[in-house]
């Protein structure tokens, strides 16, 4: 598998530049952080990204092949998209939504033996499985998220994109979340994952691009891209950068930039 490459993409909604001419090269086996301040373009780029919006101009490469000529049943093995929302329509169990990921690989026999045993790691590796027999409408925003969750990794896609997926989990829960996401990645896939909690991107990130007005600002290790002078060109705030005693780095804002 090689890369998943944004090559020059821009996007306008409305008479406004959502992206500008954004381009870069997302590795397999890597986390790359999507970060930057409201409106910056980060869902838009993931939308581009899963296809489920088209540029204006430039394009998407997935194993060197333009995204463009995949037809959707395709797209949807190599790509599992986990939108902001974690609103679901249906009024199924949770076993059967998990299950609806394993769609674009089944052929005509229904399930087969592969697809309960993708579903089963899918609801143990997201901690859902004590949750099988219930009907999803009566979980929490949190539990819900998981289950979402657990049906993209359901399809093991080969690149995994995820718009904010710790966004309505506890503590406990968002530090799973990362641990997921790592397991992902080292298992071969590529996950791109937009977040909006620094420490998160600290602690999870292989790569991390910056976008601030639909503009790369930066992008690259944690450590080159996470810095005191990028984090305030980006958002506009001072930060505190540390370490814990147990090797973690951490930012801490401390207060908006005065003119």
């Amino acid at each position: 598998m090689t890369a998943l490459v944004v090559q020059s993409i821009s996007v306008t909604l409305g008479g406004a530049a959502i992206l500008e001419s954004v381009s870069a090269s997302f590795l397999p086996g890597k986390v790359t952080a999507v970060l930057g301040p409201n409106g910056a373009g980060k869902s838009t780029l993931l939308a581009c990204l899963a296809g489920l919006r088209t540029a204006d101009t430039g394009d998407v490469l997935i194993g060197g092949v333009s995204r463009a000529v995949l037809d959707r049943r395709e797209l949807a093995r190599r790509i599992g998209f986990l939108p902001q929302t974690a609103d679901v329509h249906w009024d199924v169990d949770v076993q059967t939504l998990v299950g609806l990921g394993r769609f674009p690989h089944r052929g005509r026999w229904g399930e087969s033996e592969v697809d309960r045993i993708a579903v089963a790691q899918a609801m143990a590796t997201t901690d859902v499985a004590q949750f099988a027999a219930r009907r999803v409408q009566t979980l929490s925003g949190g539990e819900r998220a998981r289950v979402l969750l657990a049906r993209v990794l359901a399809g093991t896609p080969q690149w995994l994109l995820a718009d904010e997926p710790l966004a309505n989990l506890d503590p406990a829960h968002q530090l799973d979340g990362l641990d997921c996401l790592r397991s992902v990645a080292a298992a071969g896939a590529g996950v791109v994952v937009v977040l909006h909690d620094l420490n998160h991107a600290a602690r999870v990130a292989d790569d991390v691009l910056l976008l601030r007005d639909g503009k790369v600002v930066a992008y690259g290790a944690p450590d080159t891209v996470l810095t005191e002078a990028l984090i305030a060109q980006t958002y506009g705030v001072d930060t505190y950068l540390g370490t814990t005693p147990a090797g973690q780095p951490f930012i801490i804002p401390i207060a908006r930039q005065t003119a």
